[in-house]
This record gives C-alpha cells, structure tokens and sequence, in this order.
C-alpha cells in the first residue's frame, strides 16, 4: 500500500506539471515503480524487517511531502526517489551512532502486520548475497562504494546514479571500473565466476 495521499494537492505538483490530481496519480506511477528497489536497497542494509519497513516508509513520507520539487528535466523519478533514500539512511545512521533511546527511536512507528513481517523476511533473505557485498564494498573509497551500490545493486543505469552522487556521468563510470576492479582483485573464488557484479567488465552509460 502506498503512503497516505490526503497531504493538500498543492503540494502534490511537481515543478512543470499540470493539476494536482495529475500530481497524485505520477505519485501513484512514481511509488508502484520504485517501492520494490527502495525496499530491497534497504533490506540490503538490515536484517531487521521493522527498519526495512520503517525506512522504506519514511522514504517514500518524504518523496510525497516535496514531491513539488521534484524536477523532472534534472533527473529520472528513481534518480529523485534514490537520493531521498540515500539521506534517509544517513538520517538513520547518524542517529543511531548517537545512541538515542529506544523509546525515542520507536515512538511513533506502525507495528507490522504478521503477513507484512513474512513478506519482509522473505524480502530481506533474497537480499542476503547483496548485504554480502556491501560488506565488502567497506574495503572501497566511500565514493566508489556508493557507485557500486546504485549501478550494481540498486540497478541504477550510470547516468541516473551520477545525478543522485551530483558527479558527471564520465567521472562516475571511471569509479565503477576502479571499484570492479579492485573487487575482482579481492574476490574469493566463488565470486570470481560471474556471480558477483563486480565481474561484469562493461560499463554502460
């Protein structure tokens, strides 16, 4: 189910488009098209189903409150929908390095249903060979695991995850190349038969 849509249209309408029920339908488009990979970017980060949920739902809390700044001529949905996932979790992480209470942390969230529990397990267990590897990408350079984690995990095409790091698109490639190539050199054999995409030799834009 998508977040609650009874925020005021107004504020619905992305820079250049027509009314706001037109606004509330490219949401609609905008969440069915992008809830599965935020999920599963998350999921790839805990093992925990109530984080996963409750950063995909502040993800997307977020998306629809500024959803009027979204400008469609400087980038895709999902580019725009990524970076918002992206400061999410930094969000998340920064507190919770703070160690705040938690009392605190939880106030305020929905327990998940048992089916949703399920289906997030089921979720964050098909992610597992992903958190793999970004327990691995924490031997590389912050901004090349952040390169591999759009392209090749996230699924990001470069140009869209160069908009979301705010790199050009041929800078971005070259740290995708240097990344996979730094991990081809770590690799344990069993990644070193095409099952990891660190392997994979081209980069296209």
């Amino acid at each position: 189910m998508s977040p609650s849509l009874n925020s005021p249209r107004s504020r619905l309408a992305p820079q250049g488009s027509g009314s706001a029920d037109d606004a509330v339908a490219e949401f609609e488009v905008l969440y069915r098209a992008n809830v599965a990979a935020v999920t599963a970017y998350f999921a790839r980060r805990s093992a925990e189903p109530q984080t996963v949920a409750d950063l995909t739902a502040d993800t997307f809390v977020q998306a629809i409150t500024s959803f009027s700044t979204f400008d469609p001529r400087k980038g895709t949905p999902r580019t725009w929908v990524f970076g918002i996932a992206r400061r999410i979790y930094a969000a998340h992480c920064e507190a919770h390095s703070q160690q705040r209470s938690r009392v605190e942390r939880l106030a305020g969230r929905r327990e998940l249903a048992p089916d949703e529990v399920g289906e997030l397990i089921d979720r964050i267990d098909a992610e597992r060979p992903g958190r793999a590897l970004v327990t691995r990408l924490t031997t590389l350079p912050a901004t090349d695991r952040a390169v591999v984690e759009l392209v090749d995990l996230a699924g990001l095409q470069p140009k869209e995850a160069a908009q979301v790091l705010g790199v050009a698109p041929g800078t971005l490639r070259m740290r995708l190349m240097r990344a996979r190539a730094r991990l081809r050199t770590a690799a344990s054999p069993d990644l070193a038969h095409g099952t990891d995409p660190a392997s994979e030799p081209e980069v296209r834009p």
